[in-house]
């Protein structure tokens, strides 16, 4: 279980949420990073502002022109699931944003968190995360 401290952290940034099923904000859908590059480089990149996409209403952006077609090409195959939100706040019910730095790719789909600390307790067990997540996604996704 997280500190208080953590929570409140978590519930304060709640406060904060986004609209829409896909986070994004000024910079672009998950704060501009290549949502392709996790898979390809196994890191996290700053997109290109030059080089981007429209879908579900967010900008995304992209480190080449060869990872924007693949994105292009499958979407829902490289985009963070819970529409890149925190993946840990979802499982809590609430939509929060995530830092794009703080990821983890589990069988194959990217998951992002709120900060590093989130992101451990995350990786402790992800499976049992994701399985309620799923469920609270449904009904969060198109709120707030």
């Amino acid at each position: 279980m997280p500190s208080l401290s953590l929570r409140l952290e978590l519930l304060l940034s709640a406060l904060r949420r986004k609209r829409g099923e896909v986070f994004h904000n000024k910079r672009g859908a998950i704060n501009g990073y290549d949502p392709v590059a996790y898979f390809s480089e196994q890191k996290s990149i700053v997109g290109n502002k030059q080089i981007s996409y429209s879908w579900k209403g967010a900008k995304w952006y992209f480190s080449s022109a060869a990872n924007k077609e693949n994105f292009a090409s499958d979407p829902e195959k490289f985009m963070p699931q819970f529409g890149g939100f925190c993946a840990y706040g979802v499982h809590n019910g609430y939509k929060i944003h995530a830092d794009p730095c703080c990821w983890t790719i589990f069988e194959e789909r990217l998951y992002l968190n709120y900060n590093k600390r989130v992101q451990q307790m995350w990786r402790a067990d992800p499976q049992k995360y994701i399985a309620v997540a799923a469920e609270n996604w449904e009904r969060l996704k198109d709120r707030y």
